[in-house]
């Protein structure tokens, strides 16, 4: 496998859907370029805009008093709402992540160890089952939220008053509400496709990173062992760990990257998914105990979106959780090598990346917390919390 067919592999299907958006910051294109918005990213901010989040939030508020419809129109403009911050976010920051992906396919080019480039691979692997996994829960998405669409068109088209997929007043004239009909289905499906491909995006970054720690502390542990050995001299050792120290400098910069990128993306997506795994649940809940008639795969959609809401953020947990593991293991790789062969001179220049590896590398939600896999229970136990408060006020 070739270093291009090695990058196709790592990031699959994501690289195609931020091109569609026009957003991949790609490392062989002027940054000019990059930061002016393209035409293609500006139509699909905009449809996602004006036919789905902003008809949704008037929705809101125009059936303020009526928990149960709040509710159910706040669902769709949450996640619309969090794809229009994710693709401004990545559109903005493209100037920061294109040396980010720079970096990524110079690691690939300039790995020569075949045991290097098995542990890339390896985590490659897992950022693409990650990223296959969201991809299949935004394809049974989109399926079950087509279906559902359509039907409602066919149920009422003959009918005076015509169904949008989303409620919009006073459209109901032939060709205007055909057209926004088909503009609100594209914009649901540029609403899912945006949340799959950045969060598949997001953790692929982060594995990476995860893959060059896990190489660099194996790179560590073979310097000292030649040292041991007799292999290398002292001034050869220090050359060595010098390009050790800084490699990891390097690689802790990208992680800070990372995250000061997307640290305010994954607070709002922490907060919303939250409070969708809440809304969604209280939906099905009112539906199961009021005895209300709707189609069977309205209730498959609601339960899929559950699904597909702690898919993505399990996610950037697990991905999250991995990089705080991989980073605190540069300093157990220290212990684990053969330190106490060597000379105390050279021992103590070892303190370096101990010291730097106390601190562990990790992704924020705006700074006021860190995703992990402790997160990510605690963000589906306040979700039931907030759930029980939810069902107190409609009793």
């Amino acid at each position: 496998m070739n270093v291009n067919e090695d990058l196709n592999y790592m990031f699959a299907m994501v690289r195609r859907l931020l091109r569609i958006c026009d957003i991949w910051p790609d490392p062989h294109i002027p940054l000019s370029n990059i930061r002016r918005p393209s035409i293609r990213f500006i139509i699909v901010l905009s449809t996602i805009s004006l036919y789905l989040t902003t008809p949704q939030m008037i929705n809101v508020i125009r059936s303020w008093g009526n928990l149960t419809l709040m509710v159910q129109h706040f669902v769709s403009a949450i996640f619309s709402i969090l794809a229009v911050f994710k693709l401004l976010v990545t559109w903005y920051h493209g100037k920061t992540l294109q040396p980010l992906i720079l970096s990524i396919v110079t690691d690939w080019i300039t790995t020569t160890s075949k045991w290097e480039r098995n542990t890339m691979l390896r985590i490659a692997r897992r950022g693409r089952n990650l990223s296959f996994r969201c991809f299949v829960s935004a394809i049974g998405l989109i399926i079950f939220s087509f279906s559902f669409y359509v039907l409602k068109f066919l149920k009422t088209i003959h009918e005076p008053h015509r169904s949008l997929a989303y409620r919009m007043e006073n459209i109901q004239k032939t060709p205007i509400y055909e057209i926004t009909f088909i503009a609100q289905i594209f914009a649901g499906l540029y609403t899912v496709l945006a949340n799959y491909t950045i969060d598949s995006f997001v953790s692929i970054l982060v594995l990476h990173v995860c893959s060059q720690l896990i190489n660099l502390r194996m790179t560590l542990n073979n310097l000292v062992n030649e040292l041991a050995n007799k292999s290398i001299s002292s001034s050869k050792f220090r050359e060595g760990l010098t390009a050790i120290v800084e490699r990891h400098e390097h690689l802790i910069r990208n992680a800070k990257t990372i995250d000061s990128c997307y640290s305010s993306v994954l607070f709002l997506n922490v907060l919303l998914a939250t409070l969708q795994m809440c809304f969604i649940t209280f939906q099905i809940f009112t539906i199961i105990t009021d005895n209300i008639k709707i189609p069977l795969i309205r209730m498959f959609l609601l339960s899929f979106y559950i699904t597909v809401m702690m898919t993505h953020l399990f996610i950037y947990c697990y991905s999250a959780d991995k990089l705080i593991a991989e980073s605190t293991k540069m300093a157990y790789g220290v212990f684990e090598c053969r330190w106490y062969d060597l000379r105390p001179k050279d021992a103590k220049d070892l303190m370096f990346i101990v010291f730097r590896s106390t601190i562990p590398l990790k992704l924020t939600a705006g700074k006021f917390g860190t995703f992990s896999m402790e997160m990510f229970a605690a963000a589906i136990k306040t979700a039931m919390g907030y759930l029980s408060a939810l069902l107190t006020i409609r009793d």
